[in-house]
């Protein structure tokens, strides 16, 4: 079993100690966010975990645990998003002199092939313009030189929540449908970037197939990744639980929506940050 930590929250950035008390307890229980009233029991036990992919923009507070992982022969690798947008969209992400220097201490903690750096979601809007992306990604993409192998992008899906966040922010938001040409010079320059610091570049749930632009299309639960980084053999089962164009190998997530207090406007996980800083004062009682 594929552990998945998480697409719904940041359990490095908010709950690592609750995460490694469920760890020491060999289990979690995990609430249907369809149906909350539905809880499962998840077995975190190591010889039942093939491995856990984290999901993270600030994965420092669990770098002091990663020697107990380590140690109770878990196998991981971390999905980390660093965008370095303006604060209206990540009111709360950490500055990018702090991402940068712990994706660099984390990357020389496990390796490079395991610490994968999310450009992501792209949007267009009156400030994050194309010369806007382009130079905010070579900057970042200088940064973590040598760091990681791997760049995922995606073009941010139009929800209707994300629409209305947007428009009460009143930047002029640009749909995809209206961009389109500036996506393709975007990803253009994007992929030359990445490939002059030594990345590759690959999407996430794109229903559109940019590998002309030499975009692949990538998996986030990567079994590849899985099998060649982690020497664990997991054998590919497409995530049916996932968008239609996600390429995702199954997994279980364990954590929950409505509990992530970074803000991003962009955010598909969490309906209500004050309902997320409510479910965070409770962490305690998770402990």
């Amino acid at each position: 079993m594929i552990i998945s930590a998480s697409r719904r929250t940041d359990i490095p950035a908010y709950y690592s100690k609750w995460f490694f008390n469920r760890i020491k307890a060999g289990y979690c229980e995990v609430r249907n966010p369809f149906n909350p009233k539905q809880i499962s029991r998840v077995d975190l036990r190591p010889e039942n975990v093939d491995a856990i992919v984290f999901w993270t923009r600030n994965p420092h507070p669990m770098l002091k645990y990663l020697d107990e992982l380590d140690e109770r022969g878990y196998k991981y690798y971390f999905q980390y998003t660093l965008n370095n947008y303006p604060r209206i969209y990540e009111p709360n992400r950490p500055t990018l002199d702090s991402a940068a220097e712990t994706f660099v201490r984390l990357s020389k903690r496990i390796g490079s092939g395991k610490v994968i750096w999310r450009y992501d979601p792209i949007l267009f809007t009156d400030d994050l313009t194309l010369n806007f992306h382009i130079e905010n990604f070579s900057e970042i993409a200088k940064r973590l030189t040598g760091f990681t192998q791997r760049v995922v992008i995606s073009i941010i899906d139009d929800y209707k929540k994300t629409l209305r966040r947007l428009n009460k922010l009143n930047v002029g938001y640009f749909p995809n449908q209206e961009n389109s040409s500036e996506i393709e010079l975007l990803l253009k320059q994007i992929v030359q970037i990445a490939n002059k610091y030594g990345m590759e570049v690959k999407s996430c749930a794109e229903p559109k197939d940019y590998t002309y632009l030499g975009v692949l299309p990538g998996k986030c639960i990567d079994d590849e990744l899985i099998r060649n980084e982690l020497n664990v053999n997991v054998k590919y089962k497409k995530d049916k639980g996932q968008r239609a164009a996600c390429r995702c190998t199954v997994s279980k997530d364990i954590g929950a929506v409505n509990t992530c207090l970074m803000g991003c406007v962009y955010c598909y996980a969490t309906q209500s940050q004050q309902v997320a800083v409510e479910n965070w004062k409770k962490k305690e009682s998770l402990h």
